[in-house]
């Protein structure tokens, strides 16, 4: 992508106040899961949008398999698109496998960031032997085999899982994202995410996190958010959505709006 980064990823920078506030979206989305959070914050902060290169919003070409094999690479993307804006500090607001992204972001550049408020996050999502992750590796392989078998069944079965609550439109706009991207992205993606471990890393971010946890959310079992309050190494908190689902933003705005500015203000 080199010097076209900004256009690959489809950066946008929106916003009239002068404090940055980044909005990463998470797996199976791209930046407008963020359109009915953008309102409430669009007059106090500049946000910057982008989508990850796996979103069905990018170029499926820009996707490099050889090169997306851990989270790292993703952390490279954000990071070269803050320097390439100028941006020398910033809040970061990171959904599902952006909150592990802005984690491994603020350990090789705590000076960037402000706050980290983490959304749906989980740092390993495989159960072991102390630790709740919220699935066996079995089950995994039976939803990576769903997803290969038919990726459209799956897309319907899980979307509605995901969003959890009864919002007919969130599931919509969730699926229409998950449909827009490539399938093959869309596994090899999954596989990276449910084989990452970073909880040996979690003792050296500084920055002061925000963790927002729903009460049902059928990938991060609530007991995943006070790990994150335990281990995590700098001051955080946890914030408690009485709600289902792992998308929030898309099936509670106006409940998720009051807590992420409430949490930006601390």
């Amino acid at each position: 992508m080199g010097n076209n980064l900004l256009d690959a990823l489809n950066v946008r920078v929106v916003g009239n106040g002068e404090r940055v506030l980044v909005l990463a979206h998470g797996f199976g989305t791209d930046q407008s899961a963020w359109q009915r959070i953008l309102p409430y914050f669009m007059p106090h902060y500049r946000i910057v949008l982008y989508d990850l290169v796996c979103a069905g919003s990018v170029n499926p070409d820009y996707f490099d398999f050889r090169r997306y094999t851990t989270l790292d690479p993703f952390v490279d993307d954000l990071l070269n698109i803050l320097d390439a804006l100028g941006v020398d500090r910033c809040a970061y607001v990171g959904h599902s496998v952006s909150a592990m992204i802005g984690i491994l972001a603020s350990i090789r550049r705590p000076e960037l960031f402000t706050k980290l408020i983490l959304i749906g996050a989980s740092p390993r999502f495989l159960n072991d032997h102390d630790y709740h992750g919220g699935f066996e590796e079995g089950e995994i392989e039976k939803v990576f085999s769903a997803m290969e078998a038919n990726y459209d069944a799956w897309v319907h079965g899980f979307a509605p899982l995901a969003v959890g609550a009864d919002v007919p439109a969130a599931v919509r706009e969730f699926s229409r994202t998950l449909f827009n991207m490539r399938p093959d992205i869309t596994l090899f993606v999954s596989r990276t995410i449910f084989n990452s471990d970073l909880r040996g890393v979690l003792g050296l971010v500084k920055v002061p996190c925000c963790i927002i946890q729903t009460a049902k959310d059928v990938s991060v079992p609530t007991s995943v958010a006070m790990y994150l309050k335990n281990h995590l190494g700098g001051r955080n908190t946890v914030e408690m959505l009485n709600i289902e689902g792992h998308l929030p933003h898309l099936s509670a705005p106006m409940l998720l709006a009051p807590v992420l500015r409430r949490a930006l203000s601390r």
